[in-house]
């Protein structure tokens, strides 16, 4: 295992040791970083016979889930989750994220506010001073299909920067999520900071389904490190 897959291990399951209780509802978010907490999760519910329950963020953290045969969960059944355990593709100074990278952006966010407390995990890349120095693959955006020019037109004209449709690469045409929306991905203007003020304005217009922008939702990050030791952020 190389460090950066290593560094995606020890955060994990860091974040599931100190996270996870017996008779527990837990999120489970999607991403590279989470299989290795459902590792931990698997290995734990042996090793102390843990009752748990996991709610997927995603038709991944969904067949992850059903595949390592844990108790799968929905929100109709626990709409109140003890917390969530999520990746994300950059983590700010202040614990503002951008998450939406595998598409999953919506589901990961209504599964976030249901929980008490958001956990994420994450590898040393992630880790940035602010949004934008290191992951260069802009805001995801998840749009009603009829909006995505008006919408694109929109942020650009607002906020700067530009807005393109994602395409899918094994099939023809734009990326469709879960959900069946279309995502954006907003390459912002890096003098932008203001990110709960930006968040608020792009909800807002008509169309958006809701922005990879997570503000104000995170508890805790765990980054794991190149040399092999965890880095919290809090």
């Amino acid at each position: 295992m190389g460090p950066l897959e290593n560094a995606k291990k020890i955060a994990a399951y860091k974040a599931v040791d100190e996270y996870v209780k017996n008779n527990s509802v837990i999120g489970i978010g999607s991403g590279s970083t989470v299989i290795y907490a459902i590792h931990r999760l698997v290995e734990r519910t042996k090793e102390e016979n843990l009752n748990v329950v996991c709610v997927p963020t995603s038709f991944q953290a969904r067949q992850l889930i059903l595949d390592n045969h844990l108790t799968l969960g929905d929100l109709e059944s626990y709409p109140k989750l003890d917390c969530a355990i999520d990746g994300a593709d950059e983590v700010d100074s202040r614990m503002n994220l951008i998450k939406g990278g595998g598409g999953c952006l919506l589901q990961e966010k209504i599964v976030a506010s249901c929980a008490n407390q958001l956990i994420i995990v994450a590898d040393y890349t992630k880790n940035s001073k602010k949004l934008g120095e290191q992951y260069k693959k802009g805001i995801p955006i998840e749009v009603i299909p009829m909006a995505y020019v008006a919408i694109q037109k929109r942020i650009v004209a607002n906020f700067g920067g530009t807005v393109q449709v994602r395409m899918a690469l094994a099939k023809a045409g734009p990326v469709i999520t879960d959900n069946g929306n279309f995502i954006l991905d907003w390459h912002f203007p890096p003098e932008l900071s203001n990110w709960n003020e930006i968040n608020i304005e792009i909800s807002m217009m008509p169309g958006v389904v809701e922005t990879g922008l997570f503000i104000n939702m995170a508890k805790k990050v765990y980054f794991g490190m190149s040399d092999g030791s965890v880095k919290e952020q809090v």
